[in-house]
Parts: C-alpha cells; structure tokens; sequence
C-alpha cells in the first residue's frame, strides 16, 4: 500500500539474499492515468454486464448439472442435502456480480518466493488468513438467519415494483455500497491518495488487510440477491437452526472462491518466481497492480449495485446498460 514494501529477494538456492525496498506508492507514475483507467474499466463493466446470462445461463447451469436437478426449483430435502446445495451454489455463483470483486483479492496476496513447494505453502498463507475473515461472517450471519431469517428482508418473495426500492433492494444497496466504496479506498491508498488505514496495525499484524478482504467477501452474502442464494437463505430461515445456518453460509462462502483460489495456488506454484521478479523489476508495479484490481473492484460494486440499480428500478432517469444486459 502507501507504506514502503519489503520483498525478499532469494538466489536459486532459496537462500535470502536480501531485502529489496521499494516505496510503492511514491513509485508510481502517472497515478491518475492509473486511477481513470481503472475506474472507467470498473463503469465500462457495469455498462455490459449481464445478471441474467451470469446467473442463469452460467450459474444455474454449473448448480443443476452437479446437483442433477433443477437447483432453483428444488425444495431442499433435509440437511445435507442443504450442505451439498449450500457448496455447489456458492461455486456456480463464483462470476455473479456479487462475487466477481472477490478477485480484487488476489492482486495484494501476490509475491511468493522460494522453492515450487514453498510459494505454495506461503500462498496457503494469505487464503487462509482471507478465509479467516470471510468464514467468521459468514458463520455469524448464517446463525443469525437461522434465528430470525423468516423476518429479513432477504426472506421476502414479493417482486420489485418501479419507482420504490423493496426492502431486499436497499439492504443489497447498502451492503455492496459499503463494501464497494472500502474497496476503492484501499485501492486510492494503494496509489498514495489516501493514508493506508491499515499502515499501524500491520506493525503487530501484518495480514490485518488480508482478513479484512475476506470480510468483505464474506459480506456478499449480506446483501446477495443471487436466486440460488435466496434459496439456500429461506431454507436456513425456515429450519430455525442456528448450526445449520451457520454451516450453509460458511459452505456457501468457501464454494464462492474455490476457482479463485485454484488460480492464485497455480499462479505461485508454478509462475511464482517469474511473478515476483515482474513485480520487483519497476518499484510501485505492485502499488499498481493492486490498486488497478481493487479500483476496478470498488467502482464496479458500487456503480452496478447503487447507481445501475436505482435505474433498473426506474428512479433516476438513466444509466447505460447494453442491450444484452437490460
């Protein structure tokens, strides 16, 4: 982030050499070409994007062939069928637009160095810090939904109306305006526009930023109006059981970013060094290529779920959309 960043620099042997020390932000060039074209990509995204193709074509596709049934239209009988519903509807859900800004987690986790073996395991690290944060939400609101859920807003089948904003809509709104808006923060703090709110903490605990990624992701669930989603929430709901509740969400998060994950572990098993040595090769690479990803993701979130949304439901005038996304 805007603090100066340390890599470890190792021979062929895996002995350290060295730290290289490069000042990321105060190394970036032209931060605001940087800044506009991420932010034009993130609002060029929400221009094109399709829910029905994303969760319908794609994602209810993955659910219904692994499940063998009509994902949505199946009543889930029992527990583990919920458990198994739970996992396979988080991964068909992996590129809904609730998710995709999962991946502008991945960026600020790269940097493994060492052995094949050993960029593995230090990018096991990082997932399991992320999926510290996200797991802890997720589990927290899934006890919660199995408690009180008939009652949310989440809950409710009544169909959007235009010109008013149903209870589901402003919660969606809200969570991924939030969560939108905290990731272009540390995307701005990335280039050195803002101060990097996690500079002091990072002194005792310097995965703080990691786990707090994966409460973001773990957020999407909050506001997620993912049919298949909403599925799993009634039923966790309708049950009033706390554990199963608890355990379909934090399944549901875990599916959510099993590709990712897959990705990230290849990329550092098997490009791990030519990665860290791009990274290193220009002081502020890293600054940018982080704060690309996030400002993307943070733009993108809140422009698709805030403003996008108050069109769709006709109460401001305009917002472009492409054909296929209407």
């Amino acid at each position: 982030m805007a603090r100066v960043e340390e890599f470890t620099v190792r021979g062929s042997d895996g002995g350290q050499r060295g730290p290289l020390l490069t000042d990321g932000a105060a190394a970036v060039r032209r931060r605001g070409l940087v800044l506009g074209i991420s932010a034009l990509v993130g609002f060029l995204l929400t221009v094109v994007w399709s829910a029905e193709f994303v969760d319908q074509t794609v994602g209810a596709t993955i659910a219904d062939g692994i499940l063998g049934h009509s994902a949505e239209d199946t009543p889930i009988a029992g527990a583990a069928a919920g458990v198994a519903f739970a996992f396979t509807s988080g991964l068909a859900g992996t590129f809904t637009a609730c998710n995709i800004a999962a991946f502008g987690a991945v960026a600020p986790m790269l940097g493994a160095v060492g052995s094949r073996w050993g960029r593995l395991v230090q990018a096991l690290k990082p997932l399991g810090w992320m999926s510290l944060g996200m797991v802890t939400v997720a589990a927290v609101y899934g006890a919660v939904v199995g408690a009180v859920g008939t009652s949310m807003p989440q809950f409710s089948q009544a169909d959007s109306l235009p010109g008013e904003l149903s209870g589901r809509s402003v919660q969606s709104m809200v969570v991924f305006g939030v969560i939108g808006l905290a990731m272009l923060y540390l995307g701005l703090s990335a280039l050195g526009y803002v101060k990097d709110p996690f500079a002091r903490i990072a002194v005792r605990f310097p995965h703080a930023q990691t786990v707090f990624m994966g409460v973001l992701i773990g957020g999407f669930l909050i506001g997620r109006p993912y049919p298949l989603f909403r599925h799993l929430f009634r039923d966790a709901a309708e049950s009033g059981n706390l554990l199963y509740g608890a355990a379909a969400f934090v399944l549901q998060s875990l599916g959510n970013i099993v590709i990712m994950a897959v990705l990230f572990l290849a990329v550092a098993a098997f490009a791990g060094g030519r990665v860290q040595a791009w990274l290193t090769s220009k002081p502020g690479r890293l600054a940018v290529l982080t704060a690309v990803t996030l400002i993307v993701a943070g733009v993108f979130t809140f422009l698709y779920w805030d403003v996008r949304l108050l069109a769709r439901r006709e109460i401001i005038p305009w917002y472009p959309i492409a054909p296929w996304a209407v």
